[in-house]
C-alpha cells in the first residue's frame, strides 16, 4: 500500500521544499507542482518524495487523524495479538 502524507510548507528553495508532519522534516521535490502558487505555511501531499497535490489544513488534519486512528487499531490488535487473544474484526 502506498499512502501520501500532508506535510507543511517551512521553507521554499527553487523547486525544494523543507516540509514538516508530526515533527519529522523532509526535503520534498516542488517539481510536479511547480505551477501552483506555493507559499511557507501551506500544505501539500507527499508521495516518495514529491509533492502531488496542495491541500488545505483542514483536509491535512483530517488526513492525520485518519492515520492516527489506523496506528491506533494496529496497536490494538497488535496487543491482543501478543496477549493470545484474537482481534476484533
Amino acid at each position: 500500500m502506498c499512502l501520501g502524507i500532508p506535510m507543511q510548507v517551512v521553507e521554499i528553495n527553487q523547486f525544494v521544499a523543507r516540509c514538516t508532519a508530526k515533527g519529522v522534516e523532509r526535503d520534498v521535490s516542488l517539481f510536479m507542482l511547480q505551477h501552483e502558487n506555493l507559499a511557507v505555511g501551506d500544505y501539500v501531499m507527499v508521495h516518495v518524495g514529491y509533492a502531488i497535490q496542495k491541500m488545505t489544513e483542514e483536509e491535512a488534519h483530517s488526513s492525520w487523524e485518519l492515520f492516527d486512528e489506523m496506528v491506533r487499531l494496529e496497536e490494538e490488535a497488535l496487543a491482543a495479538y501478543q496477549q493470545g487473544n484474537k482481534p476484533n474484526a
